[in-house]
């Protein structure tokens, strides 16, 4: 059976490469992408949304907005990342597909109870505003999600956004504190994995020469956005953050991590943000997440390669 699977996201050029990944793997149903405020406003947020959907021809994926802002600070935003549109890279028209009336924070409630008890997973591979936003608003849905596979957090590579914080994490640490809280099973992609997964100039133009026109935006994408790890990191090229959410769950062998406690720092006043990820388990607290750390770069970007191909 396909897992059946809802994407929280900020697209954001690798936002949009999980999305297509998501779509050209037939493990996975994907039952609507909702979008949240974080690499830019949420008007570019769901906007971006429709056009990658439209991109790879799937106007039948429903996109909902979300929260435009965090639950108790002022929006942070990457745009010195991923320029002003969130997709800069490649210029896509402006969508015909319609943003659904419903908020996304209703929909996420509506379909966990609609659908069997353990039956959906939530995929957010940006801040956390809209999941923490449905668990306040409906408790009884935490018990009714099969997992939580997110992107954020770091514990030895630390922070990209502050000396401390991952940026997913760090745009709303109390939303993201509110999930890792909950009690659903917690699957987490940090820094310390996703910085493994770095594109190659091989790689880009393989995608470039693929015949359909997700390729060819795909390698736009790329080469925008690489220029940013490049130069912070002295990278020959640029982490795809988000896909490995997407990839862990067609391929966990892929991965490697541990059970761990996991907590998210408030109120540091260096630190508010900072995943605090017991990895050598001296807290004495219990495990409430699988912490990813290391992760087959060749393997996943075979996989990549294999589905992304299969886009028109």
């Amino acid at each position: 059976m396909k897992r059946k699977i809802i994407i929280d996201t900020d697209p954001g050029q690798d936002d949009a490469v999980a999305i297509l990944l998501a779509l050209a793997s037939p493990e996975l149903e994907v039952l609507g992408v909702t979008a949240v405020a974080g690499n830019v406003p949420l008007a570019l947020t769901q906007l971006n949304a429709r056009k990658i959907l439209e991109l790879a021809g799937r106007v039948d994926v429903p996109v909902f907005a979300g929260s435009d802002a965090p639950l108790a600070r002022r929006l942070v935003t990457a745009e010195h990342v991923h320029g002003k549109t969130g997709l800069d890279g490649i210029d896509l028209p402006a969508p015909a597909m319609p943003l659904q009336d419903r908020h996304a924070v209703d929909f996420i409630i509506d379909r966990l109870r609609r659908e069997p008890a353990g039956s959906v997973t939530l995929v957010p591979i940006g801040p956390l505003t809209n999941i923490a936003s449905a668990f306040q608003r409906a408790p009884d849905i935490v018990a009714r999600v099969e997992r939580i596979v997110l992107m954020g957090g770091a514990y030895f590579e630390v922070g990209n956004i502050t000396p401390a914080s991952e940026f997913n994490i760090h745009v709303d640490p109390e939303a993201a504190k509110i999930v890792f809280d909950a009690g659903a099973p917690l699957v987490v992609l940090p820094l310390d994995a996703t910085h493994q997964a770095l594109t190659s100039r091989d790689w880009v133009e393989a995608m470039r020469r693929l015949p359909g026109r997700c390729g060819s935006a795909i390698a736009s994408w790329t080469d925008f956005f690489e220029r940013f790890d490049k130069e912070k990191y002295g990278s020959l090229g640029a982490p795809l953050h988000d896909p490995c959410t997407i990839a862990w769950l067609i391929r966990p062998d892929l991965f490697d991590g541990r059970e761990i406690n996991v907590e998210i720092e408030t109120r540091g006043e260096f630190t508010t943000g900072m995943t605090v990820a017991d990895w050598w388990r001296v807290s004495g607290r219990p495990a409430n997440a699988l912490f990813i750390r290391n992760l087959q770069r060749d393997g996943l970007f075979a996989l990549l390669s294999e589905r992304l191909a299969r886009l028109p």
